[in-house]
């Protein structure tokens, strides 16, 4: 099978759903899927045979059982095996369908017909990026999103922090923001999120992109932003909080999520050590959203 793909099988409980997303992406995982029933997530996610040993996938559990641990959850139960190259990219694909989301969006497919409908189509191609509208947190930021882009949002400027496929960013300017600026450490995600502007039909010229994170940001932005979409975990968040200073101003706002319910307050306190607050708190399931303003 000199063409075959390991397929990961990771069955969660949903309150690791991101974190599990987050390791199988460091890992470098292509493509992945997820499936709930209840309080249970089952995740796909496919990596080139020829890449990686048996070894490498035990190592991945491993880090996976840790990754829980420490969260204190319930330990995944992580399995693999070998599927054919023209199959891989379809298996996770049969499992996402359309999605309302909000007042405002329907998250579609790209590969599927467009339907007709009266609210804003979010079409994606996540391809090998992460981010397709899924998971909670994505649903809790593009609703806060629908709040703060209620109001002139063809005056309002964001940056957006771990990019993905560009959900986010696809969604502001779907809402009529005036302009994005996006980073993904990852550069598949840079150039998934560059698709999908086109492939909504977007002005090019409204969403500038780099590979990197805040020291890449940087050079982009002309003056302080208006607003800071983040939806990552909140370990990193903690760690870019710090470092926003130079592209905010004391009207600046932010929407961060994938944020589970008790890391809440340790985000708020370093947030307000940082000339932040926390205006509002919105949950669903075990992860929050927090809208944020300038103290």
């Amino acid at each position: 099978m000199a063409n075959s793909w390991w397929e990961i099988q990771v069955v969660c409980d949903t309150t690791l759903e991101e974190a599990m997303f987050w390791r199988l992406e460091q890992f470098g995982c292509k493509g992945s899927s997820s499936e709930r029933k209840g309080d249970t997530a089952k995740m796909l996610a496919y990596y080139p045979q020829a890449q990686a040993h048996v070894l490498d996938l035990a190592a991945l559990s491993l880090s996976i059982r840790q990754d829980a641990l420490t969260m204190q959850q319930p330990v995944p139960a992580v399995r693999w095996g070998l599927i054919e190259e023209e199959d891989w990219s379809q298996t996770w694909k049969a499992q996402w369908e359309p999605r309302e989301i909000g007042d405002h969006f329907l998250i579609h497919p790209a590969w599927l017909p467009v339907p007709q409908t009266d609210r804003k189509i979010l079409t994606l191609e996540p391809g090998v990026a992460f981010g397709t509208g899924e998971h909670a947190t994505t649903q809790l930021c593009l609703e806060a999103l629908e709040m703060r882009l209620e109001a002139q949002p063809e005056e309002i400027v964001i940056a957006d922090f771990g990019c993905g496929s560009g959900v986010l960013s696809v969604g502001a300017l779907l809402l009529g923001a005036k302009q994005l600026y996006a980073v993904d450490t990852d550069p598949l995600a840079t150039n998934a999120t560059l698709e999908n502007i086109i492939r909504n039909q977007l002005d090019p010229a409204k969403l500038l992109v780099a590979t990197g994170s805040v020291e890449a940001l940087l050079p982009m932005v002309p003056e302080p932003v208006d607003g800071i979409v983040c939806n990552i975990l909140a370990d990193i968040i903690v760690d870019l909080i710090p470092q926003w200073t130079p592209i905010v101003k004391p009207e600046t706002w932010g929407i961060l999520s994938g944020i589970l319910l008790d890391q809440a307050k340790g985000v708020a306190d370093v947030l307000e050590g940082n000339g932040w607050f926390v205006a509002a708190l919105w949950k669903r399931g075990d992860w929050t959203c927090m809208n944020i303003r300038r103290l």
